[in-house]
C-alpha cells in the first residue's frame, strides 16, 4: 500500500516567502515516502532532557528537520552542538541506517570555556552509549576545512542552528561556508537556523544585535557556491521586532538584562528566527 502523503501545513507568509525565493518546494514536500513515524519517535524520545523538551515550542525541532528533509540514512554533520540539544534527536534518529558527525570546538581551543563545552559534550556521549555511541565527535572547521570530519563521497547534510551570526563577528562566516560546501556532497543540503534581523540592517548592528539579515545569508552561501532552495517560516516570531538593548541576548532563554523589562521578554519569547535549506551547486 502506497502511504498517505503527510499533511503539511504552511503558513500564508511561508509560502509567500518560498515563491519570493523562486525556489521549488523542498523534496520531502512533494515525496510520499518521508519517515514522519521516525522523526517523531526521535523527537519524543526518552533520551532527551526534560529541559530541552521545553524549548520544542520555540525551536519546531519536528517541523524543521521535517523541513530540511533530513532522513535515517542520511550522513549528517551537526555544527557546533554545544550541549547536544539536537544531538538528543538527531542521534537515535539516524544510529542504525546512517551517522551523525558532531563538529564541536577544539579540545585545544585557547578559551577554557569552549574546551569545557566539548569536555561536557564528549561526557554527555559517553553516559549514554546506547545513544550514543556511533556520533563521531571532531572539530569545527579550520580556515575553509574541516581537518577531522569526512565521508567518502561527501556527507547528505550539513545543519547549523542560531550560529551564523557568530562566524560574522568572528570573522570567518566565508571561509566556514566553504567548508561546509566541501564536505558536501554534490547536491548535497545546508540547513541553516538564525536570528532573523530586520532588512537593510547593518553589519555593525548585526555584530551587536546577534541578529542576521537573510540577504547577507543567502549573499554569503551564494558566494560559497550555494543555491537556495527553499525557506520556511516555522522558526518565525512575529512578537519580536528585533530591537532590543542587549540584541537577541536579551530575550529568552538568555534574559541577559536580569530583571529589567523581564515580563516584556518572557512574553516575546525566543527570537524570530529564519529557517533556509541550501543546496551544493
Amino acid at each position: 500500500m502506497t502511504p498517505a502523503r503527510p499533511t503539511i501545513a504552511l503558513s500564508r507568509r511561508s509560502l509567500l516567502a518560498l515563491g519570493a525565493a523562486g525556489a521549488t518546494l523542498p523534496t520531502w514536500l512533494q515525496a510520499q515516502d518521508f519517515p514522519e513515524a521516525a522523526l517523531r519517535a526521535a523527537v519524543d524520545g526518552p533520551g532527551r532532557s526534560p529541559a530541552n523538551r521545553l524549548r520544542d515550542g520555540a525551536r519546531h525541532p519536528f517541523e524543521t528537520l521535517r523541513f530540511f528533509g533530513v532522513l535515517p540514512q542520511h550522513h549528517v554533520i551537526e555544527i557546533a552542538p554545544g550541549g547536544g540539544w539536537y544531538t538528543e534527536i538527531l542521534a537515535p534518529y539516524l544510529r542504525e541506517r546512517g551517522r551523525l558527525l558532531a563538529a564541536h570546538y577544539a579540545a585545544d581551543d585557547a578559551a577554557e570555556g569552549r574546551r569545557k563545552s566539548r569536555a561536557n559534550f564528549q561526557a554527555k556521549l559517553a553516559a549514554t552509549p546506547a545513544l550514543y555511541d556511533r556520533v563521531v565527535l571532531g572539530t569545527l572547521p579550520r580556515g575553509a576545512a574541516f581537518t577531522d570530519l569526512a565521508v567518502p563521497g561527501g556527507v547528505d547534510a550539513v545543519l547549523t542552528f542560531r550560529n551564523v551570526h557568530n562566524w560574522i563577528e568572528d570573522g570567518h562566516l566565508d571561509d566556514t561556508l566553504r567548508a561546509f560546501h566541501a564536505v558536501l556532497k554534490p547536491g548535497g543540503m545546508l540547513g541553516v537556523v538564525d536570528h532573523r534581523a530586520s532588512p537593510g540592517t547593518t553589519l555593525e548592528r548585526i555584530k551587536s544585535s546577534g541578529y542576521v539579515t537573510e540577504a547577507l545569508m543567502q549573499e554569503r552561501a551564494a558566494a560559497a557556491g550555494f543555491t537556495l532552495h527553499s525557506r520556511s517560516e516555522v522558526n518565525a516570531n512575529l512578537r519580536d521586532g528585533h530591537d532590543h538593548p542587549n540584541g537577541v541576548w536579551s530575550l529568552p532563554p538568555t534574559l541577559r538584562g536580569g530583571e529589567v523589562d523581564r515580563a516584556k521578554f518572557l512574553a516575546i519569547g525566543e527570537s524570530d528566527r529564519f529557517t533556509h535549506r541550501y543546496v551544493k551547486v
